[in-house]
């Protein structure tokens, strides 16, 4: 069965949906099964997905909100060798509506229930707030990969996160976990970056990759192209630290599942 990875951060602009998407690709380019989900109104996960958003005939409001059957919502012919539970601005409403369900906190578990063994790995883009969605995706999920800047604000913002997981696991999800802290948008020449990214590892030992995303032009570049970094420019340092990243998420596996 899959493993469900919600990448989540209450703060936003720290590389949620570049990961997600960089991820997915990079995991799909070492031949496993991919599923994106994009639980973001703004879509941009789609988008960077090549796929527009304004033509997909149905998005996660439809999974969530109507039940209508996986099969006839995925997307399976994307930029980045995965497929996609697509998003847009009407998965805003999926919120509002949600309210008015029964067990409107597990719609999504429920929905993924009978197609996780389809899949490798499923990753879950989170929109920039604890919502009903966010909720969703964590109730869903077996951990959440959180992508952070090495920054002052972003440690109170992860403690915060760290808070708001304790408490969704308590009522939502007792297995739910922390995959792992990721270091993006990073510029080792910035003193208070590696400042704070030595606290980070002082503090979450083993939990914070070893794997740094750099600051990079192609990675901010691939998106308006419909495309993961991969696929736009495999050379480029973003496109090599997410195969990196995938790389040592598939090693961590592996050694949690041999034997001691």
């Amino acid at each position: 069965m899959g493993r469900v990875i919600a990448i989540a951060n209450q703060k936003g602009g720290v590389g949620k949906t570049t990961t997600c998407v960089n991820l997915a690709a990079s995991m799909a380019a070492t031949r496993r099964k991919v599923l994106v989900i994009d639980l973001d109104p703004q879509g941009n996960a789609t988008m960077a997905s090549g796929v527009d958003k304004y033509e997909v005939p149905r998005t996660a409001y439809e999974l969530l909100v109507d039940e209508v059957p996986f099969a006839q919502v995925v997307v399976t012919a994307t930029s980045g060798g995965y497929d996609l539970i697509a998003a847009n601005s009407d998965v805003t409403a999926a919120e509002i509506r949600l309210m008015e369900v029964f067990a409107r906190e597990s719609r999504l578990r429920t929905a993924l229930a009978g197609v996780r063994e389809l899949y490798d790995y499923v990753f879950i883009d989170c929109p920039p707030s604890l919502n009903l969605l966010t909720v969703n995706a964590m109730s869903a999920a077996d951990s959440v990969l959180v992508p952070m800047q090495c920054e002052y604000f972003a440690l109170e913002g992860l403690t915060a996160l760290v808070d708001t997981i304790s408490k969704l696991a308590a009522v939502v999800n007792p297995a739910l976990c922390i995959e792992g802290i990721l270091r993006t948008m990073y510029d080792h020449r910035n003193r208070l970056a590696n400042e704070v990214s030595d606290q980070l590892k002082q503090h979450f030992g083993d939990k914070v990759y070893r794997t740094i995303i750099p600051r990079n032009v192609r990675l901010a570049e691939a998106p308006s192209f419909g495309a993961p970094a991969m696929y736009y420019d495999k050379s480029s340092l973003g496109a090599k630290a997410y195969l990196a990243l995938a790389g040592e998420i598939l090693r961590r596996e592996e050694q949690l599942a041999t034997p001691a």
